[in-house]
C-alpha cells in the first residue's frame, strides 16, 4: 500500500482524505498493524485503478476476507470520465470543434471543478477549461 501510494506521489494524508480515514489509520494499514475491512480494500483497489483480489493477492489478507471482496471496484473518478470524453469528443472534431459542443464542454468542465475537492483533479479541470479556450472557433 505504503509503494502504491508513493508512486502516485500522495503522503499519507493524501491517501486518508481520499478514503475519508484519519492519516493515523493509513499509518497503521500501511505498518500492519490494523487489517483493512472489505470497503477499504475495494475503495483502495479503486484509487489504485486495481480489483480488490489484485491489491491483497500475494499479501497476508485473510482468506475468508478476500471471499467477501467485490470482483470489481470502480476505478475512475468523474473528473476522470469526463475528461477522458473530452479528449475524444477533440480527437474526433480534429482541427474544427463545434461551438456549440465546445460551450457544453465548458459548462460541463466549470461544473466538475465547482465539485471537486481534489487538488489534481481540480488542476486537470482547470488545464482541460485552458486548453479548450485556446482553441481556435470555427466559423
Amino acid at each position: 500500500m505504503a509503494r502504491l501510494r508513493s508512486e502516485r506521489r500522495w503522503t499519507q494524508q493524501d491517501l486518508a482524505a481520499r478514503l475519508g480515514v484519519s492519516r493515523v489509520a493509513v499509518s497503521h494499514l500501511e505498518a500492519g498493524v490494523t487489517i483493512p475491512g472489505e470497503r477499504t480494500v475495494s475503495l483502495l483497489a479503486g484509487l489504485f485503478k486495481l480489483e480488490p483480489h489484485e491489491l491483497v493477492s500475494g499479501t497476508n489478507y485473510p482468506p475468508a476476507k478476500a471471499e467477501r471482496l467485490p470482483v470489481v471496484a470502480c476505478r475512475y473518478t468523474e473528473v476522470e470520465l469526463q475528461l477522458r470524453l473530452l479528449e475524444n469528443d477533440l480527437a474526433r472534431a480534429g482541427a474544427g470543434f463545434d461551438p456549440l459542443l465546445a460551450d457544453e464542454w465548458r459548462r460541463r468542465l466549470t461544473k466538475l471543478l465547482s465539485d471537486s475537492h481534489d487538488l489534481g483533479e481540480r488542476r486537470a479541470v482547470e488545464e482541460a477549461l485552458a486548453s479548450l479556450a485556446a482553441r481556435p472557433k470555427l466559423g
